[in-house]
């Protein structure tokens, strides 16, 4: 699917729950598209306050507040680039019809400004969030998740797909392996029975976590033991 999606210009939704992967697969898409030499900029929707959340996407102009500068906004910064909006089903309502009127008209305008300025950005959303169910909530603006959802994708969680936990963790040991500039230890096949068997409420980001942690407190020149493990995924059942 990325494959198929990442030479066109089509806007994308990723689903799927916290630490799934959702912006490496953004990227991912950013990097193999025609896009790739420009930007690729985000934002977590959910980490700012609505003021916040709408300088930094449509800039502020010089003088709406004492001392305050013309900004360009990420909408302008990403220009012939990507713009990724994380956890876009925690935009609060008003926003979300600002960012529905941007993609009709294509164009941006700061706050505080009198005209507005074309844009050319591929957008790229994701969430945790059932869209369709926050539409029923009156959540979410039905005639902006029609404009979002044009192709979607779902990550599944790590517990869904056991079979990609011993490559993401030799993958994350030789990662931190290489900053640490020590081998790269083996992992035992008790440790990565244990890996296999834990519900993993974290995801891939868990994992990465788990990994760096081993490489920290295991003795150096042997595998990696079950014992190195963390005493929460040696004790989940």
């Amino acid at each position: 699917m990325i494959r198929k999606v990442a030479h066109t210009h089509t806007s994308v939704l990723i689903l799927g729950e916290s630490g799934t992967g959702k912006e490496m697969v953004a990227r991912t898409i950013h990097t193999n598209s025609p896009r790739a030499d420009g930007p690729f900029l985000g934002i977590n929707c959910a980490a700012l306050s609505e003021s916040i959340l709408e300088s930094e996407l449509f800039g502020v102009e010089s003088g709406v507040a004492t001392g305050v500068k013309r900004r360009s906004g990420l909408f302008l910064q990403a220009n012939r680039g990507t713009l990724f909006l994380d956890e876009i089903g925690d935009m609060p309502l008003t926003m979300q019809a600002k960012i529905l009127r941007v993609l009709q008209e294509r164009s941006v305008r700061p706050v505080g400004g009198k005209s507005d300025e074309g844009i050319d950005v591929r957008i790229i959303c994701a969430t945790h969030r059932d869209l369709w169910e926050s539409v029923r909530e009156n959540r979410f603006r039905e005639d902006l998740l029609y404009r979002l959802d044009v192709i979607s994708m779902t990550l599944p969680p790590l517990r869904d797909r056991i079979e990609d936990i011993p490559l993401l963790a030799h993958f994350f040991l030789a990662r931190y392996a290489r900053d640490m500039n020590i081998p790269v230890p083996p992992l035992s096949l008790d440790a990565l029975r244990l890996l296999a068997g834990y519900s993993w409420p974290g995801n891939v980001r868990e994992l990465e976590n788990q990994m760096q942690r081993v490489l920290v407190l295991a003795e150096p020149g042997r595998p990696i033991e079950s014992s190195d493990l963390s005493p929460r995924i040696r004790s989940d059942k």
